[in-house]
């Protein structure tokens, strides 16, 4: 690690609001939570105050509950003052789930990258009775237990519309090298990608904020996971470029608002050890497959504790993106095993 970087995080709030409720991280800027129904209980949202309306950051599950929660934050912290803008990190249903709610109720605009919001219209519309033939292969190619995929095969699937309220025709786009004003601030965009393709962070040019969303976070790794869409991406490569290009933007003193857990200081640390942690994965994972094994075999060696039944999911999906990763870098060989599975093995040196 660099001698410069102090191996230091310092947490300024050590609980969060309470349910509608607001603290007030910055002038002009508001933290506020709001539950989500899985291990991981919450997200975090914030309001950026722009005079005559807020600017709100993410917005939470389309649920009756999270309706509620924001009917006591409009009449509480945000002081009946409309929300008139809204600016979507990435596309995952926490964090853009009632934004065609405050479109089309509330007036609002809404703000996203380009990809974020085209894979929000795609998967709102994919309603499924059953998992697709895809998602079917997708499974046994990482080698799912056969007891579980047939159990999975058989039931209704998560649909991302059954959380997401419906997404009208409109938005406007941010980019790589945009800026944008918000909360009395000029703020850079700059995009990562792993987490979510094509995810908006914003580095305020007047003071020490950074909004992060899903892409930088406190004290658990961003999940990088890859899915039947895309089943050959590697979106691990594309999450170490982002950390690797965000390294000479980070500051200590900057204050980094997350998608979830406590806001933080110590960047240039924190990105240190979000990149070491996954290099340190493929390393363990390199040795590990010594021997031929598929995806789901490797959960172990890449999170060093027990997976339950109901982090399954994402772990298979990041043990897949790191597989992937080893594989398209030619650090490992596949083969197709009885039952359908790919099976990676790392290549003798020398076996090109």
């Amino acid at each position: 690690m660099d001698g410069d970087i102090a191996p230091v995080l310092r947490y300024p709030w050590e609980t969060p609001p309470e349910r509608g409720q607001a603290i007030e991280v910055a002038p002009g800027v508001l933290w506020m939570r709001l539950p989500l129904p899985m291990k991981l209980d919450h997200v975090n949202i914030y309001a950026l105050d722009d005079g005559d309306g807020w600017t709100v950051i993410d917005t939470g599950f389309d649920t009756g509950l999270s309706r509620a929660v924001w009917g006591e934050l409009l009449a509480g912290p945000l002081a009946g003052k409309p929300v008139t803008r809204v600016v979507v990190t990435h596309h995952h249903p926490d964090h853009v789930g009632l934004a065609g709610w405050f479109q089309t109720e509330h007036g609002a605009r809404l703000v996203t990258t380009r990809t974020a919001w085209l894979f929000a219209r795609m998967l709102w519309l994919d309603d499924q009775a059953r998992p697709p033939g895809e998602t079917l292969e997708f499974w046994r190619s990482a080698g799912m237990d056969a007891d579980l995929l047939a159990r999975r095969a058989a039931e209704k699937p998560f649909n991302y519309a059954d959380i997401v309220a419906p997404m009208p025709l409109g938005f406007s786009r941010v980019a790589q090298g945009d800026t944008i004003f918000m909360g009395g601030r000029q703020w850079d965009v700059h995009i990562g990608n792993g987490h979510a393709p094509e995810h908006a962070t914003f580095w305020s040019r007047d003071d020490n904020l950074v909004i992060s969303g899903d892409q930088i976070l406190s004290s658990i790794s961003p999940n990088i996971g890859v899915y039947a869409t895309e089943p050959e991406a590697d979106p691990l490569q594309g999450w170490l470029e982002a950390c690797e290009r965000f390294v000479p933007l980070a500051r200590a003193d900057q204050l980094v608002l997350g998608g979830h857990k406590l806001p933080f200081t110590g960047l240039p640390f924190r990105l240190h050890q979000l990149i070491e942690n996954h290099h340190g994965g493929l390393r363990r994972l390199l040795e590990f497959l010594a021997e031929p094994k598929p995806a789901a075999a490797c959960f172990a060696p890449l999170f060093k504790r027990r997976i339950g039944a109901g982090e399954y999911g994402l772990a298979l999906v990041e043990a897949v993106a790191h597989v992937n990763h080893l594989y398209l870098s030619g650090q490992v060989e596949r083969t197709r095993g009885p039952e359908g599975a790919w099976l990676y093995r790392t290549r003798e040196q020398g076996n090109g």
